[in-house]
C-alpha cells in the first residue's frame, strides 16, 4: 500500500512544477512511511511514498523497465503477479525484483493497456511511457484503491489523495457547490466529480490516457449482469462453489512479507473471513475490534465469541466521545471530502490499534452490497411490490390517504406510513434513494439557503444513482438493479473510508469479498441465493455455517453503530451550535442557520431524530474550513459536560 502522485506536461515541466513534487509526495507520508521516491525526465514527474509489504529489500518506486523508457508508480497489490511472471519471462522480459510492481511494467510492455484485465487484486497506478510521451492511469475493478486527477492547461496532475493535487499549486481549492444536494442526500458523489471544482476521480474499472495534451478514458470492466442460463446451479452446488471461491479469495490475500491480522466486528462478514483465515495460517490469528463504552453501541461480546471459537489472539479498543470528537477534524483532512459515515472514526482507532501489531489486515467489506446484506433491501422490495398493488386502487382514494390520512397518523406508525407506498410515488428516486437519504430533498429545501437549495432537484441528487439502476439488462430483477447500483456507488464510498482510515494509521487493508472472480460469480446468482424473505446473505450463511457459532449466523446486523445522535442530543449539542451557527457558517451562505438551529433544538428535545442531518452538516462545515478556507485541521471545543470514557485498549 502506498501513495502516488505526479505531473505530466504535453511539452516540458517548469522548475516550479518539479519543485512541487516533493510536497505532493510528502503530504502522503501517512500512506507510505517506509520510503520516498521521485523520478523526473523533463516532461513527467512521478512521486511515491512506500509502505513496504512485498519484497522489502527491493521494490523501490518509481520503478522502470530494463532500458528505463517505461516508469511506474503503483498503489495496491497484484495477487497473481507470480503466475504472470512466468509467461512474461518466457517472452523475454528480465526481472530485477520479486515485487508485483515490476510485473505491471512488463505486462504493460507485453499487452499494452489491456494488461489491466490480467491483474487480480486492488490497484491504482500511473505508467509513463517516455518514448511515446504517454501517461496511463488505471484503477481496479471495484475501486478499492483511490485515484484523482485534474487538468491544468496542457498538464495533468494525479494523486492518491486530493490534498496532494492541491500541493502542486496548479489547481486551487474551490467548492463544487452544485454537488452539495447529492452529497447530503446519498452521503457521497457517485460520478467522476468531487467536492473540489475541476478535480475528478478516476472511476473504478477505468483507465485514463493523457497524450498530446488530451485525456481519454475507457471502461475496461463492469459488474456482470445476470443472464438466464440454460441450466442454473442448484442451491447446493452454488453454496459449494461460493465457499470454494471465498476460500481462494482469503488465501490469495495472505500474500505478504509482513504480519497480517483481521478487523473483527463480530458480524457475519468479518467473522466468516476470520474463521477461514485462522484455518490457513500456522499461528494464532491476530484480531482487532473497536467499540464504544455504551453497550447499545458495542459488538465486543460477539467479537470475543468468534475470537474464542477460532483460537484467535484478540485485541480490543474502547473509545469515548472525547476521543471521537478529538479525532474528527484531522480525519476530515485525511478523507479530503466530508466524512460520509460516523463509523469512519472508530475505524481509524482500530486501525491505529492494529498498526501496533501488524502491517496488513483483512476486512469484511463488500459482502452487503454483493449479497443483499442490508435490511433496506427486503423493506424496499416489499414497498415496491406493495406500491404495484396500491396503483390498482382509485386515484382519488390514494390521494386522500397520502394527503389527509397519513399526515394525521401518530408517532412511529405515521413515520413508517410516510415512507411507504401510501405516501410516495412508485419511482426508484422516491422509494429507493430519497427514502434512505441522510437529508432528503424536502428537508434540504428547508435547511439550505435558497442559492444552494435551488440545486436540490431529483435529477441533481439522484440522477447518477438512477443511471446505475437503469444500466443492467438481461434477466435483471429489481434486487439485481439495487445491488448493481450500490456496488457502483455506495460501496465505492465505503471503500474510500476503508482506504483512508487505514492509511491514516499506515496499514494496508484487504477485502476478500471483492476478489473479482468471487464478485463475478455472486453477481450472476439469482436473487433467491442472496435474499430469502427477510434473511439476508443466504448463500454466505450456508457456506460458512460449519465454521461459525450459530449465534453469529443468526444475530441481527448492527452495522458498526456510533452514538453520535445521543451525543448530539446531550453532551455535544453545544458543539454543534458552536460550529454550525457561528459567524463563519452564517457568512458562508450554505445553510439556513435559523432552520438548523431549530433542527438542533428539536433533536435535543427528542421531537425529531436529526442525528444524520446534523452529522452531514457538521462535516460539510469542517470540510469548508479545512480546505476551502485553507485554515487547516480544525480544533473542536471540549464539551464541558462530557462524561464519556477515554480511549483504552486491551489484548
Amino acid at each position: 500500500m502506498c501513495g502516488i502522485a505526479g505531473i505530466v506536461a504535453a511539452n516540458r515541466l517548469l522548475p516550479d512544477e518539479c519543485a512541487s513534487l516533493p510536497r505532493m509526495r510528502d503530504v502522503l507520508a501517512h500512506r507510505g512511511p517506509d520510503e520516498a521516491g521521485l523520478h523526473t525526465d523533463g516532461c513527467a514527474g512521478l512521486a511515491h511514498r512506500r509502505l513496504s509489504i512485498v519484497d522489502l529489500a527491493a521494490g523501490h518506486q518509481p520503478l522502470a523497465n530494463e532500458d528505463e523508457t517505461v516508469w511506474i508508480v503503483f498503489n495496491g497489490e497484484i495477487y497473481n503477479h507470480t503466475q504472470l511472471r512466468g509467461p512474461l519471462e518466457a517472452a523475454g522480459h528480465r526481472y530485477r525484483t520479486r515485487c508485483d510492481t515490476e510485473t505491471i511494467v512488463h505486462a504493460y510492455e507485453e499487452w499494452g493497456d489491456d494488461c489491466v484485465e490480467r491483474f487480480r487484486g486492488m490497484f491504482a497506478f500511473a505508467i509513463w511511457d517516455a518514448r511515446r510521451r504517454r501517461l496511463l492511469l488505471a484503477r481496479d475493478r471495484l475501486g478499492i484503491k483511490p485515484l484523482y486527477w485534474t487538468l491544468a492547461g496542457n498538464r495533468i496532475v494525479f494523486a492518491s489523495e486530493i490534498k496532494s493535487i492541491l500541493e502542486s499549486g496548479l489547481v486551487t481549492a474551490e467548492a463544487n457547490e452544485e454537488a452539495i444536494p447529492e452529497l447530503l442526500s446519498t452521503r457521497y458523489l457517485s460520478g467522476t466529480e468531487t467536492m473540489f471544482r475541476r478535480v475528478h476521480r478516476l472511476l473504478p474499472g477505468h483507465t485514463l490516457v493523457f497524450e498530446n495534451g488530451a485525456v481519454t478514458t475507457r471502461q475496461w470492466w463492469d459488474v456482470p449482469v445476470r443472464e438466464n442460463p440454460g441450466r442454473p446451479l442448484s442451491a447446493r452446488d452454488a453454496v459449494v462453489e461460493f465457499r470454494s471461491r471465498l476460500d481462494d479469495a482469503v488465501r490469495t490475500r495472505l500474500m505478504a512479507d509482513v504480519p497480517l491480522g483481521m478487523f473483527l466486528s463480530g458480524g457475519l462478514d468479518s467473522s466468516a473471513i476470520a474463521a477461514l483465515m485462522a484455518r490457513m495460517i500456522d499461528r494464532p490469528l491476530q484480531t482487532f475490534s473497536v467499540a464504544f463504552a455504551d453497550r447499545a453501541f458495542s459488538e465486543l461480546e460477539y467479537a470475543r465469541e468468534v475470537a474464542g471459537a477460532i483460537g484467535a489472539e484478540a485485541h480490543e479498543i474502547v473509545i469515548g466521545e472525547e476521543d471521537f470528537f478529538g479525532a474528527l477534524p484531522r480525519l476530515v483532512w485525511h478523507e479530503d471530502e466530508p466524512i460520509a459515515h460516523p463509523s469512519s472514526v472508530p475505524l481509524y482507532f482500530v486501525s491505529r490499534l492494529a498498526r501496533d501489531h501488524v502491517k496488513v489486515v483483512l476486512t469484511g467489506e463488500g459482502s452487503d452490497e454483493l449479497l443483499a446484506g442490508y435490511g433496506k433491501y427486503p423493506r424496499a422490495l416489499a414497498n415496491w411490490r406493495g406500491g404495484a398493488a396500491w396503483q390498482l386502487t382509485p386515484e382519488p382514494f390514494r390521494m386522500f390517504v397520502s394527503r389527509t390520512l397519513v399526515p394525521r397518523l401518530p408517532g412511529r406508525v405515521g413515520r413508517y406510513a410516510a415512507r411507504s407506498f401510501l405516501a410516495m410515488p412508485r419511482t426508484p428516486e422516491a422509494m429507493f434513494f430519497d427514502n434512505f437519504a441522510a437529508i432528503g430533498l424536502r428537508r434540504q429545501a428547508s435547511l439550505l439557503r435558497p442559492a444552494i437549495a435551488v440545486h436540490a432537484t431529483t435529477e441533481a441528487a439522484y440522477g447518477p444513482s438512477r443511471a446505475c439502476f437503469d444500466s443492467p439488462n438481461g434477466d435483471s430483477t429489481v434486487l439485481d438493479r439495487l445491488l448493481y447500483t450500490d456496488l457502483k456507488t455506495y460501496l465505492v464510498e465505503l471503500l474510500m473510508k476503508q482506504d483512508q482510515m487505514s492509511m491514516a494509521a499506515s496499514i494496508e487493508s484487504r477485502v476478500p469479498f471483492l476478489d473479482h472472480p468471487l464478485v463475478e460469480f455472486a453477481a450472476t446468482l439469482p436473487p433467491r441465493m442472496k435474499l430469502r424473505g427477510f434473511t439476508t446473505k443466504w448463500i454466505l450463511r450456508e457456506a460458512v455455517k460449519s465454521v461459525l457459532p450459530a449465534s453469529i449466523l443468526s444475530r441481527p446486523k448492527m452495522g458498526f453503530p456510533v452514538p453520535f445522535g445521543n451525543w448530539a442530543r446531550t453532551t455535544h449539542a453545544g458543539l454543534l451550535r458552536d460550529v454550525l451557527l457561528d459567524r463563519r457558517s452564517r457568512e458562508r451562505g450554505i445553510i439556513d442557520t435559523r432552520a438548523v438551529a431549530a433542527l438542533i433544538d428539536a433533536h435535543v428535545a427528542g421531537t425529531t431524530n436529526g442525528g444524520e442531518p446534523l452529522w452531514s452538516l457538521l462535516n460539510l462545515e469542517l470540510w469548508y474550513r479545512t480546505f476551502i478556507d485553507r485554515a487547516g485541521v480544525q480544533t473542536l471545543g471540549r464539551a464541558p459536560s462530557a462524561h464519556g470514557l477515554g480511549m483504552r485498549a486491551t489484548a
